[in-house]
């Protein structure tokens, strides 16, 4: 089982991006599905985190700029990035709670905002 994150890459101050987390399986046996982040010489750290039935949770530093959503038909879950800031550059992982296969992970996306 796999978690196909991608949509990192290297954007200015202000500007957008769109991470994308396709899992090998459906998207329907996986409970919880969400974004963390790892800063240089920092601990991963929760980014957002959506149930199957919609209920989001995201950190405090994100709220009001991220989104995160869901495409069944597309078995896809993304994290829309808005009005990115330097402090939010890091390798984003996206996981999956799976009650068979237990705790999922990607392999990471590089994102860096530049000032």
């Amino acid at each position: 089982v796999q978690l196909q994150a991608s949509g990192g890459g290297l954007v200015q101050a202000g500007e957008s991006l769109l991470l994308s987390c396709a899992p090998s399986i459906s998207i329907f046996n996986i409970r919880t599905m969400g974004w963390y982040r790892q800063a240089p010489g920092k601990q991963r750290e929760l980014v957002s985190t959506r149930t199957t039935a919609g209920l989001t949770n995201y950190a405090d530093s994100v709220k009001g700029r991220f989104t995160i959503s869901r495409d069944n038909a597309k078995n896809t879950v993304y994290l829309q990035m808005n009005s990115l800031k330097p402090e939010d550059t890091a390798v984003y992982y996206c996981n999956g709670d799976s009650v068979r296969y237990g705790s999922l992970w990607g392999q990471g996306t590089q994102v860096t905002v530049s000032s």
